[in-house]
């Protein structure tokens, strides 16, 4: 596959480490006894409840590729849901859910006029059920932005039907922007407003809900991983 031209021209920046929201490198994957662990901002944190937003649908779209037809800048998405310990916990569902590269939703629209999407709509949607390791993937799309909001991924993981963490990933501020103002689907006409140093939702998730991001040969891959207290309800 060739290499999208945006990423040949970052080449050299996130080449090599993995680059967390706030700009820190991190050391590659490393092992465990329990099965490989992600590069991580705190592997063992407890990650804080967050806003869920208007944005969620309780359809339950058991996927991998959740793009459907929206364009955008290459993306594999990779968690790993771990328990205090930092021990696996497989099984698990995890949803995710995003704006497109316009800061749209599917079926909820975006925050400006003619950001519409009809009511049904599913892109940038999907569940997986976690592996023995703890991991679920998702091939999707950098996500946009809109006001009053900085660049984030919500994502919900369910133990069971009691047991259930809701969260957002953050990404780096630098590399957004860089995206936003290079990359044909995410080009647009206003500025965004928020970054994640005046969002207050990035500032009670903390640093434990900040991603790390590789650049790779055409894509970026997003991981973070997301500790849970299965004794929590």
């Amino acid at each position: 596959m060739k290499r999208p031209d945006h990423l040949l021209t970052r080449r050299g920046a996130l080449t090599g480490i993995a680059v967390t929201a706030t700009g820190l490198a991190l050391p590659q994957a490393l092992p465990a006894q329990t099965g490989y662990l992600l590069p991580d901002t705190g592997v063992c944190a407890l990650m804080p409840e967050t806003t869920e937003g208007p944005y969620y649908l309780s359809d339950m779209l058991v996927r991998r590729d959740i793009r459907e037809d929206r364009d955008g800048v290459p993306v594999l998405l990779r968690l790993q849901v771990v328990d205090p310990a930092c021990r696996p916990l497989p099984e698990a569902r995890v949803d995710v859910w995003h704006c497109d590269a316009q800061g749209i939703y599917s079926s909820f629209g975006g925050s400006e006029p003619g950001q519409d999407s009809e009511a049904g709509e599913t892109f940038l949607r999907g569940t997986q059920v976690a592996d023995e390791t703890g991991v679920v993937e998702f091939d999707t799309i950098y996500p946009g932005w809109y006001r009053g909001r900085t660049t984030h991924i919500h994502y919900k993981v369910w133990l069971d039907e009691a047991r259930v963490l809701t969260g957002q990933i953050f990404l780096p501020d630098a590399l957004s922007q860089y995206l936003y103002e290079n990359a044909g689907a995410y080009l647009r006409d206003s500025n965004r407003d928020t970054l994640n140093g005046n969002d207050g939702i990035a500032a009670r998730a903390t640093y434990a809900s900040y991603a790390n991001v590789k650049e790779e040969e055409t894509r970026y891959l997003v991981q973070l991983i997301v500790g849970v207290s299965p004794g929590a309800t």
